[in-house]
């Protein structure tokens, strides 16, 4: 093997992230910030989304997008409106302060009725089809409907074929919305391509990932993986994440790399387990066995702790995400593998293919165990080259850090409060005129 190449080194690691400047206010005329009475920066903001301790995607996005928003600019100003699924209830820190029962279209509107009452400046929106009632979650319209704030949306996914219900519903989010948040290129692109939507009304700002330290995975493996070369893959399961053709792979990488190991970290989706059970994971299990890998093949079937899920990114020694589908606007799980300056393998969704552009990853086409065998093999054999990989991830990623993504959520959310005021000033003054001037052709 030859040696990596070590011409990063922690001190000049440290010089270069200091050289990459966080997102910062953009210096506006003093009429952007007028009407904005200083009590009200931070603005008061409401995150209407799931939340942990319910298990998904969006629910540990919007917990972390809160925890850094409270840490840079105060606990007191963000609050959240938490969506549960009807089976089931969750034991919400105090932070959740009102909670919309997912199928039931009455809750949406007492939602509404709870945050005009509590006087929030603004509304942050996580959406997300799936987490909604009603036909393509068109429930949460009903919410927007009856709101006087400004909106602010991230959307977690955005379809290039949307069908009719859907492309209705994100086409009343968009126009009830005051800014639009997206997390890449392509889902801005179809934002406005498939849904109309002008460009002036987007913001991209990255998925946020914790600040991990660039570290090498041996300092963190356990008494089961050290002296193991670890693949790692984590995240909810389900049938379209593609986990079968990495176990596909390992005989072909066994052949040359006898002491890998590839973990899959992460329970079954809650939507899937109430439908299926655990049949994907029992058929990773059999596949495993019938290759004759199933002593290399190792199951975290459980919803993991985020110091237990640092951990196990830390010791992986490849990174892979193997889903089976191009259209994956966002992978939280991928976002975090970067930021961690993994050595990453995916396939070509197309979050993949715009964060692991320009080296920063290996793609390799959709169900293809003997490319995916053929790259870790290529990766495991030069150590110089997956360095420079993780090198060149871990950098980019800088901008990508939650303290970061939330100044840029509150530049979005001054603005959007700033513009808001300007036209209901503008309104009120207009209004003034025009009756002064009925006034005067009375008289």
């Amino acid at each position: 093997m030859s040696a990596p190449d070590r011409s990063v080194s922690s001190t000049q690691n440290t010089l270069m992230r200091s050289e990459v400047r966080p997102l910062v206010f953009e210096k506006k005329p003093s009429s952007f910030l007028q009407g904005i009475p200083s009590q009200s920066l931070p603005l008061r903001v409401a995150v209407i989304g799931n939340h942990l301790p319910r298990q998904c995607g969006i629910a540990t996005f919007t917990t972390d997008l809160c925890d850094a928003i409270a840490v840079a600019y105060g606990a007191p100003g963000v609050f959240v409106v938490a969506v549960n699924d009807a089976q089931s209830r969750y034991s919400y820190p105090p932070r959740v302060r009102f909670e919309i029962v997912e199928s039931n279209l009455s809750s949406y509107q007492e939602a509404a009725n709870f945050l005009h009452s509590s006087k929030v400046d603004l509304v942050c929106l996580q959406h997300e089809y799936g987490i909604f009632g009603g036909k393509s979650g068109s429930h949460v319209l009903r919410l927007l409907q009856q709101l006087t704030m400004p909106v602010v949306t991230t959307l977690h996914t955005v379809l290039r074929e949307p069908d009719v219900d859907q492309l209705i519903v994100m086409q009343e989010i968009a126009a009830r919305s005051d800014r639009l948040i997206v997390m890449s290129e392509h889902s801005s692109q179809l934002l406005q391509d498939v849904f109309r939507v002008p460009a002036e009304k987007i913001d991209l700002i990255p998925h946020g990932i914790p600040d991990l330290p660039f570290a090498e995975p041996d300092l963190y493996k356990d008494s089961f993986s050290a002296g193991k070369t670890v693949l790692l893959t984590f995240g909810l399961l389900s049938s379209n994440k593609g986990f079968e053709n990495v176990i596909q792979a390992l005989p072909r990488i066994l052949s040359r790399h006898s002491n890998v190991v590839y973990i899959i970290a992460g329970a079954t989706h809650p939507h899937v387990k109430r439908r299926e059970g655990d049949r994907y994971p029992l058929q990773l299990q059999a596949l495993a066995k019938k290759l004759g890998v199933e002593d290399n093949v190792v199951f975290h079937n459980r919803f993991v702790s985020p110091q237990e899920m640092a951990a196990l990114v830390a010791s992986a020694d490849i990174y892979v995400t193997p889903y089976r589908h191009e259209a994956q606007a966002v992978s939280g799980t991928l976002a975090y593998a970067l930021g961690a300056g993994k050595a990453i393998i995916s396939t070509p969704y197309w979050h993949a293919s715009e964060l692991l552009a320009d080296g920063r990853g290996a793609l390799v086409p959709f169900e293809d165990p003997a490319a995916i065998a053929d790259t870790a093999i290529r990766l495991l054999d030069n150590d110089a080259a997956r360095y420079s990989m993780r090198k060149r991830a871990y950098l980019y990623a800088r901008h990508m850090v939650w303290d970061w993504v939330a100044q840029s959520y509150m530049r979005v959310f001054l603005r959007s409060y700033a513009n808001r005021m300007q036209t209901v000033r503008g309104a009120s003054l207009l209004q003034i005129a025009e009756k002064d001037t009925s006034q005067r052709i009375t008289v």
